[in-house]
């Protein structure tokens, strides 16, 4: 996807949640306040353009940080906090003011400005219809409650900041329920606003199949799924995902997707690594391998080093094979997804047959053959579970999973180093106060 910067870089404020819009504008003159007071069609759609753009930012550490305390990978490279903080080192403890946050945090809500942004002008955009200005408010609302999501999974406890449109009076951090409450509430609007909506804008190829008012809707719903899933409120979930894209007897691979290029301006696929590189690497935990079922076929995510790679302790001799290039796509969810979260809904609302039904539709497609565990509800969490690590390896995942189950501790993960730590959430980032 090539993205005019040029543009957005004048237009929206790229920094803090805190920053100010003063004194911005682009090169060719267009102010702010000028588009806050007349958008154009045209500057618009660049504001929609630029929101799905923008959202890939910051993804990296999401998973990578996250995916390091939940013991699904290591990362090898030149800092030291990365085997260091997030394992818990010794007496370290994770740090506010550390990029594995401040990268993400900010990023996230970066988005969210553009968003406000977006909505803001859309107030003064006579141009317009009515039907096309929702489309709008319902694609930035369902983008909002997306970023916004990613950083209740990592704050926990300490909740989010809804309210920060007005970068002078900030709102105060929600409790982690009303954090929830308002993130779903925020899909739900955006949901109704699709209807009778027209989208005046184009999406990326990411969003192919998924790009209409109707459809877009199906994307709405299977990101509501999964927050009512992490919140671990399973009607909801249930409800959710019944309206979403979710097919049991469907391609797994259908999905919403980051796309990447080498188009000028755009950006690679951050989560690629070329084979046996060396100094920058993504290495699977070797208790991913050792726990492998023999004869699954997603241990193709998971490719043999040459060599095994080590650092500060740490050892790992599978390396990650999950992106083909640097131009891949990065899944925000997709059917496979889906089908987990029918299956973790189900069971936990003591549906079993049909969460067994879905497990095995996960189990089939992976080459295994249908459940024949234990059928109660205790042993079929173990089994959603154990689907969940393999099917969602490496895409930001395990450690929401693991926390809401109570296992996000040392009594379920190893300590691969004595005095090492297992932390369940993210410090609040220091410039938050």
């Amino acid at each position: 996807m090539k993205i005019p910067h040029y543009f957005l870089c004048g237009l929206l404020c790229l920094t803090a949640v805190a920053c100010s819009f003063d004194e911005q504008s682009d090169p060719n003159g267009t102010s702010i306040a000028g588009v806050l007071e007349t958008a154009t069609p045209a500057q618009l759609a660049l504001l929609a353009t630029g929101i799905e753009a923008d959202m890939r930012a910051g993804f990296v550490s999401y998973v990578t940080a996250s995916g390091t305390i939940a013991r699904e990978l290591y990362i090898f490279d030149a800092d030291p906090r990365n085997t260091t903080d997030l394992l818990g080192k010794g007496p370290l403890e994770l740090d506010g003011n550390t990029f594995y946050i401040t990268g993400p945090f900010a990023s996230r809500y970066r988005v969210v400005k553009d968003v406000n942004l977006l909505l803001q002008a859309l107030e003064n955009a006579d141009l317009l219809s009515e039907s096309e200005k929702q489309g709008y408010r319902a694609y930035a609302n369902t983008i909002k409650a997306y970023m916004l999501s990613q950083v209740l999974d990592m704050l926990g406890s300490n909740g989010i900041r809804l309210d920060v449109a007005d970068p002078e009076n900030l709102g105060s951090f929600l409790s982690e329920e009303a954090s929830y409450d308002a993130v779903l509430g925020l899909l739900d609007e955006a949901n109704d606003q699709l209807d009778g909506a027209s989208f005046a804008f184009t999406l990326s190829d990411g969003f192919a199949g998924f790009n209409t008012p109707e459809t877009f809707s199906l994307f709405n719903r299977a990101i509501a799924a999964r927050v009512a899933t992490h919140a671990a409120r399973y009607q909801a979930a249930l409800d959710y995902v019944d309206s979403s894209f979710l097919d049991l007897n469907g391609a797994l691979s259908t999905a919403v997707q980051h796309v990447f290029s080498t188009n000028p301006g755009d950006l690679l696929n951050p989560l690629y690594k070329a084979p046996g590189q060396s100094g920058d690497q993504l290495v699977v935990h070797p208790r991913i391998i050792e726990n492998a079922t023999e004869g699954d076929n997603r241990l193709n995510k998971f490719r043999l080093r040459e060599q095994s790679a080590g650092q500060d302790g740490l050892n790992g001799q599978y390396e990650t094979a999950l992106y083909a290039s640097a131009t891949s796509p990065i899944d925000i969810i997709r059917n496979e997804e889906l089908v987990l979260i029918y299956a973790e809904a189900n069971i936990n609302l003591g549906n079993l047959e049909e969460g067994v039904e879905a497990l095995n539709v996960i189990r089939n497609a992976a080459g295994l053959e249908d459940y024949d565990g234990t059928m109660t509800q205790e042993a079929l969490i173990d089994e959603m579970l154990y689907q969940r690590c393999y099917s969602l390896w490496g895409e930001g995942h395990r450690m929401w999973d693991l926390r809401r189950y109570g296992r996000l501790n040392a009594e379920f993960l190893p300590i691969d180093r004595e005095g090492d730590d297992v932390f369940t959430q993210f410090p609040v980032p220091l410039s938050e106060g």
